[in-house]
């Protein structure tokens, strides 16, 4: 079965020479439903693997206002649910308010991140003026999807299979309108979700924790010095990892109503580690090199230390906030090019007692987007699966490089020529004993096929080649952060 069950007219003018709305990200109107018995399978598709892979992403549907920013798009989700050896696939926009909003006019209402001074209404993010368009992030809890946008949103929710829009939750109201940002982070021996948000306005960031059945239990203000712009948290068991890092709005100029986002190499690096149910009073702050986060492979406790691995770069790149035209273009170039920024796997080690960091290189080549095996995210672990880069296209995840913490070895899949993937997840064979017994499972869009498909690899060998690819119904646009939610996680935590 093949059926499209709605369509979304794109008003997006020809004319608009944006490519961060051409070639491998041009948007999709069409929300579809389809199974493995129509679509091409090429291989098989285990039986042992069973649970939903979603992947959001941002699918831009009208005519921008101003210059439009790849984080200002319409999210949509992507998910592939499998069972008993088939797969159903389905593509559906997250429905916000905002979305909702646009629909009913027929245009955008709200600017997107590089020019927040043509907002005429109320918005949503950090700055307060744009669309809630939850397009970056999506993470499973208790249940349900929660779709949600860089700059803080709602906690958009929906249902792990079907992609319907559900009821939002009552703490979604008591954490407005900061909201919550990406990336949240689930403990899947607990259930508890922890979260953070961050603002332009007095105190800068809040921390909390959801419980296995999505009621908000803790939910405390942190102390800042000022505004801050962070991508990231990390957990372990016992805490949770604040990030203050010296990427930020000039704060002289903000005081004047200018955004302009400055890297200060005299200021340093600070990490807060908090308790899991602490405050404000019980962060122990930690100091290292200058630097910028985008995503963290993991965190554990080893000890009298906290460790936290990721990729870091030592040089960031601006977005164009504020530019028009070629020129914001240019800067947004820059700002994905990742062999300028030069993103690598990195570990920090914060000892409790002393106070003390260490830091070191975990590897030359540049990679990101690293993801774990949810079991064992906050825990010690062996394996960080992060996507590789061709520099010389925008946003172009060539491949995977699977890290073997332990010994230090590593094995890589390229995608191949003119194929572009997503962010890859692990999903653990039914019962697995090893980390790595599982599936790689991505979603690939092949510019020499006008295509998407989804790749399922075997996580122990990637040297065989894929176990199955799942040819889609139509080409998608690349997208950004993706999840696995485990068959038995799909109704409901586990505890």
């Amino acid at each position: 079965m093949i059926k499209i069950e709605n369509e979304v007219k794109i008003t997006i003018r020809e004319d608009n020479l944006n490519p961060f709305l051409k070639d491998h990200f041009e948007p999709v109107g069409k929300e579809y439903t389809a199974d493995t018995d129509s679509l091409e399978v090429i291989g098989e598709i285990p039986r042992d693997l069973h649970g939903v892979y979603v992947r959001n992403g941002h699918n831009q549907v009208h005519e921008p206002m101003g210059v439009f920013h790849i984080f200002d798009g319409d999210g949509m989700l992507h998910a592939l649910h499998f069972e008993d050896g088939k797969a159903t696939y389905r593509n559906r926009f997250v429905r916000t308010t905002g979305f909702l909003a646009e629909q009913a006019a027929g245009k955008s209402l709200w600017p997107g991140m590089l020019e927040p001074h043509l907002a005429t209404r109320q918005g949503w993010g950090s700055m307060r003026t744009m669309k809630d368009n939850a397009g970056t992030d999506v993470i499973a809890h208790a249940g349900k999807l929660l779709a949600t946008m860089s700059q803080c949103s709602e906690a958009n929710r929906l249902d792990p299979i079907s992609l319907e829009m559900l009821e939002s939750d009552g703490w979604n109201a008591t954490i407005a309108p900061a909201g919550i940002c990406s990336h949240f982070k689930v403990d899947n021996d607990t259930g508890e979700l922890m979260f953070f948000n961050f603002s332009e306005t007095y105190p800068y960031m809040y921390y909390g924790v959801v419980d296995q059945n999505s009621q908000l239990k803790h939910y405390v203000p942190i102390d800042l010095p000022g505004v801050r712009w962070p991508h990231d948290l990390g957990i372990t068991k016992n805490y949770s990892i604040l990030h203050d890092l010296p990427f930020i709005f000039d704060p002289e100029l903000l005081a004047k109503g200018e955004r302009k986002v400055t890297f200060f190499t005299d200021m340093p690096a600070r990490f807060g580690i908090i308790p899991r149910y602490g405050d404000n009073s019980k962060i122990k702050w930690f100091e290292a090199r200058p630097c910028f986060i985008l995503h963290l492979s993991n965190c554990y406790e080893n000890g009298d230390e906290v460790v936290m691995e990721g990729c870091v770069t030592f040089n960031p790149r601006k977005p164009a906030v504020g530019k028009q035209g070629a020129d914001a273009i240019d800067k947004m170039k820059n700002q994905f090019d990742k062999k300028q920024t030069g993103y690598r796997m990195y570990r920090w080690r914060f000892n409790l007692k002393t106070g003390k960091t260490k830091e070191e290189f975990l590897d030359d080549e540049i990679t990101e987007f690293p993801v774990v095996s949810n079991d064992f995210i906050g825990k010690k672990y062996r394996y960080s699966y992060n996507s590789t880069f061709d520099n010389s296209k925008a946003w172009w995840l060539s491949g995977i490089k699977k890290y073997d913490l332990l010994d230090g070895t590593f094995q890589r899949y390229e995608y191949g020529e003119g194929r572009v993937g997503s962010e890859p997840q692990l999903a653990r064979r039914l019962n697995a004993v090893e980390e790595d017994d599982g599936y790689l499972i991505t979603l690939i869009t092949d510019m020499n096929e006008n295509r998407s498909e989804c790749l399922i690899l075997d996580a122990k060998d990637f040297s065989i080649g894929p176990v199955a690819r799942i040819i889609l119904p139509h080409r998608i646009p690349i997208g950004a952060h993706s999840c696995w939610v485990e068959g038995d996680r799909i109704k409901g935590e586990r505890v």
